[in-house]
């Protein structure tokens, strides 16, 4: 369960994100290991294109962490262009 918009997530062993609103869990400090003690939300910051896949870059609210996470097919892509948005419309203040 989503502990931001409370969607029912069901991983397949690589899902790192909810598919809803495409927050985390600071959980990692390496992906998989489960080492990190944290446990802040991660929060979606911004959306970057490598190889020409889309990568969701997440900032953790509690500690600062930053992560860059592929997308994966079922993601919101509204959500994705809702990051964007906020993002030039930051750059433009």
């Amino acid at each position: 369960m989503c502990e931001h918009c409370g969607t029912k997530v069901s991983g397949n062993g690589y899902t790192n994100h909810c598919p809803q609103c495409l927050y985390s869990k600071h959980v990692d400090i390496n992906p998989g290991d489960r080492a990190s003690d944290c446990g802040g939300l991660m929060e979606p910051i911004d959306v970057e294109i490598k190889n020409g896949s889309y990568v969701l870059v997440q900032r953790c609210q509690k500690c600062g962490f930053i992560r860059k996470n592929k997308l994966q097919d079922g993601d919101n892509f509204n959500a994705v262009l809702d990051i964007s948005r906020n993002k030039v419309n930051l750059l433009k203040k």
